[in-house]
């Protein structure tokens, strides 16, 4: 390494950030890359380890002390191809990513890790603004056609994998732009859309068509209007190869009493909405957090979203309820490295206002004239179940609580994919409902049809979405001509 000291010698360098009262007047992103000489001393402290734990830390396995290495040589364009070789997309994970990698760095074992996250977004967007980041396009066609249904992060990656290797590729998405959750279930303050639509034009470029506005299943599905319809067997005949990029879009629901009140939304119909507002979209109904008491259920990343955009909508206060207990605020390491730890995390947008509590369960909504007032809830207690092991929970005796609501976001997961999408295409599935399909090859029980991201594994990450669809565009490359010379 250029500076085998480095680690010793600098303390981690946090991204900076504009202050929450100048944020929150706006949708942009705020915060800032480093500097080239600050990335420069952050990538001094990768500390050359025997065995570098961060490559298998993150999920596209990248490999991150070689560009670290080139970062501190201020070598930028090598250092770029290097994080290329492993991440299509390194603007979205630097940005969005929760950096698994900085969890299993060996500086973080007794010291901080090093900022991984920090320097590949760095990378990349001086990549961008150098004009480095160029289309690739393939030297010859292969003849062969292939259909990816979903444009999310996985459909994106798996796409531009195939296209390079010189397949004719379309993309289908039912929504009106293309990017699937990237492009309607993340704020624009955590990513600015210009971001996807760069890449967008690189991917045309390269060769791939997008079909927006195009659902694939039965003509009988529930469809909003204006989309045209394909069958999946349309496809079939039309295509060499399809796979399935569809995400996990079937939202946890709250079966309580007055879950039917208006006022109550799931997270990603009222996030959806403020993307479309951004995009530029007229909106006759958007749902607004001003001056509302808003409750957020759900504690998680997408919670955090609500919260965020419930600040900037000008809402009167903002409250996040969590069922499970309250993390601890840090791990201990030597159980945890170099594994995700489960302790205390504080986003952006809980620095901005919000009140959060754990332990929490709803037991009903209460309104008047159909429209939500207050939300009535109770602690609760968990406990090791003797006979089982596992982990339960009761209500603890006198604490059920009510609290003002006149908006209530449902963020508390996902359960599976759309399941009308999946019984068109007769695929099989486990038993939380996703595609079955093993890691070797991506394949489902259906000839040529291939599965990838949360539509396959359930929800998660945007970078294993990046992982499935690299690792699903080889096997289709294997499938279609014998052998594949894409990375896996």
């Amino acid at each position: 390494m250029g500076k085998i000291t480095g680690f010793m010698e600098f303390q981690r360098l946090q991204e900076a950030s504009e202050a929450p009262q100048k944020r929150l007047k706006n949708w942009r992103e705020f915060v800032l890359h480093l500097t080239d000489d600050q990335a420069k001393q952050q990538a001094a402290r990768c500390m050359d380890c025997g065995i570098p734990f961060c490559n298998n830390g993150c999920p596209v396995n990248n490999i991150i002390p070689d560009w670290n290495d080139l970062v501190y040589k201020q070598d930028w364009r090598r250092a770029l191809d290097v994080l290329h070789s492993t991440n299509n997309f390194p603007e979205f994970t630097g940005r969005i990513c929760p950096a698994p990698c900085e969890a299993a760095c060996t500086l973080n074992i007794n010291s901080d890790a090093v900022g991984i996250k920090s320097i590949e977004h760095a990378i990349i967007d001086k990549g961008w603004a150098e004009g480095w980041v160029a289309p690739l396009v393939p030297a010859k066609k292969t003849g062969k056609k292939v259909a990816v249904v979903g444009s999310g992060p996985a459909g994106m990656a798996c796409a531009q994998q195939l296209a390079r290797a010189g397949h004719s590729v379309t993309l289908f998405e039912k929504s009106d732009r293309i990017g699937g959750l990237l492009r309607y279930g993340i704020p624009d303050f955590k990513l600015e859309k210009h971001q996807i639509d760069r890449r967008i034009s690189q991917m045309e470029a390269e060769g791939v068509e997008f079909a927006p506005s195009t659902y694939i299943g039965n003509p009988s599905d529930p469809v909003a209007d204006g989309l045209t319809v394909r069958t999946p067997d349309s496809l079939k005949a039309e295509f060499d190869a399809i796979v399935m990029t569809g995400g996990s879009e079937t939202p946890r629901d709250l079966p309580v009493p007055g879950r039917e009140l208006s006022g109550v939304y799931y997270a990603m119909d009222f996030l959806r909405q403020q993307n479309k507002a951004v995009a530029g979209d007229r909106l006759t109904d958007q749902t607004l957090a001003k001056g509302k008491h808003v409750v957020v259920i759900g504690g998680g990343d997408t919670g955090s979203d609500c919260v965020g955009t419930s600040n900037r909508h000008g809402a009167a206060s903002v409250t996040q309820f969590e069922l499970m207990p309250q993390p601890p605020e840090s791990e201990n390491k030597t159980m945890t490295w170099p594994y995700w730890p489960l302790k205390m995390r504080t986003s952006s947008s809980h620095e901005e206002g919000c009140d959060r509590d754990w332990s929490v369960t709803t037991k009903l909504l209460k309104g008047s004239n159909g429209r939500v007032e207050k939300l009535v809830g109770a602690r609760v207690e968990w406990f090791k179940d003797e006979a089982t092991g596992q982990m339960k929970m009761r209500e603890a005796e006198g604490s059920e609580f009510e609290i003002k609501a006149d908006l209530v976001l449902l963020a508390m997961g996902f359960v599976s994919p759309v399941q009308t999408v999946l019984d068109a295409f007769g695929v099989d599935r486990d038993a939380r409902g996703n595609v079955r399909a093993n890691t070797d090859d991506y394949r489902t029980n259906v000839e040529k049809v291939f599965a990838a991201g949360d539509m396959r594994r359930g929800q998660s990450l945007v970078v294993w979405a990046i992982r499935e669809g690299r690792q699903c565009a080889r096997s289709v490359d294997a499938y279609l001509m014998g052998s594949s010379e894409l990375p896996r």
